[in-house]
């Protein structure tokens, strides 16, 4: 008989259990505790036991509800991006548009005739748009015959050779440390799946399958961005005379400073950021990259069209001689 009994039978008080704070409740998921409103009983636990089932049967409802929601927001956050191929092509497509055309521009501008600039520039535009254009769209055909080529390879040493492909996917995770039984249960489940070859693809040859539209988007994006890199150069040269190219030749210079150093400044920015010291004046570097690189191609291109201009003067077989 316990102590309490006996005080309760020779002095007749009766003593009430003191309530207790229960350790919180982590089995349900939850952080819960309670105080029991008097001496436990097994009705009191049994009606907070099925309380609880209660609610952990409804706790399926409440993540996938959660679940949702974070879903929704994360697709809010997200809102519209850019393909990052796209990016890539436009990027090409304006740096050699920001450069070459300049440079021409800038040589022709040395034979002293707007007219000669303005043709010759529309017409090293045209061309170079479109040379630039199926140099992107042959590329991506060829990206897409390389990965068919590389699937295929991949589906005949599955069916012919599964050991060797199962070692592969335990190289990809060699580097991680994940533990030997983990792995192995991981290597069995893709082992036994439709999807092992799509796994193959993408994390042990680190190639994803190009979308069917890829060569005609990225020959569309480097050609529009070539052309319109290329017409800025070439607007100044509408706006004078025909005897004033060199007013023209120092207003594109003028106009291609900025646009060289904007795009360096822009293009460097969305890789790293814009905001903080260090960004900035990386941006910074990278825009006057840009202009140093575009004025060393327009110093070279017209210099050397002075210097053939000059050669052909000394013989007397000037195309270009003024009458």
């Amino acid at each position: 008989m316990s102590l309490v009994g006996l005080k309760n039978l020779f002095f007749k008080q009766t003593v009430t259990a003191v309530p207790k704070r229960t350790q919180p409740s982590r089995e349900y998921g939850m952080d819960r505790t309670f105080l029991s409103p008097g001496p436990l009983s097994w009705n009191y636990v049994s009606e907070e036991l099925s309380l609880r089932s209660d609610e952990n049967s409804n706790s399926p409802d409440v993540e996938s509800q959660s679940t949702d929601s974070k879903n929704e927001k994360a697709k809010k956050r997200k809102g519209f991006r850019v393909d990052a191929r796209v990016i890539s092509d436009a990027t090409i497509g304006l740096s050699d548009g920001l450069t070459v055309p300049f440079a021409l521009t800038a040589g022709l501008s040395a034979l002293g005739n707007t007219k000669v600039v303005i043709f010759g520039g529309f017409a090293e535009l045209i061309a170079g748009a479109i040379s630039m254009g199926l140099g992107g769209y042959l590329g991506a055909k060829s990206e897409a015959s390389s990965y068919r080529a590389q699937r295929e390879e991949a589906e005949k040493l599955v069916a012919t050779n599964p050991q060797t492909v199962l070692q592969d996917i335990t190289e990809v995770f060699g580097p991680y440390n994940v533990p030997k039984q983990t792995l192995n249960d991981l290597v069995t489940h893709l082992s036994s799946t439709p999807n092992l070859v799509d796994f193959v693809m993408k994390f042990h040859h680190c190639e994803e399958e190009p979308a069917s539209s890829r060569a005609l988007t990225s020959a569309i994006t480097i050609a529009v961005a070539y052309f319109l890199g290329g017409l800025l150069p070439l607007i100044p040269y509408f706006c004078i005379g025909d005897e004033q190219v060199y007013l023209g030749l120092y207003i594109s210079i003028g106009v291609m400073v900025v646009a060289l150093f904007g795009f360096g400044y822009v293009k460097e920015g969305a890789v790293i950021g814009f905001g903080g010291g260090r960004n900035i004046r990386l941006c910074c570097f990278s825009g006057v990259q840009m202009v140093v690189v575009g004025s060393i191609a327009a110093g070279a291109a017209m210099g050397l069209v002075r210097l053939f201009n000059r050669g052909e003067h000394a013989a007397g077989v000037g195309c270009f001689d003024k009458e």
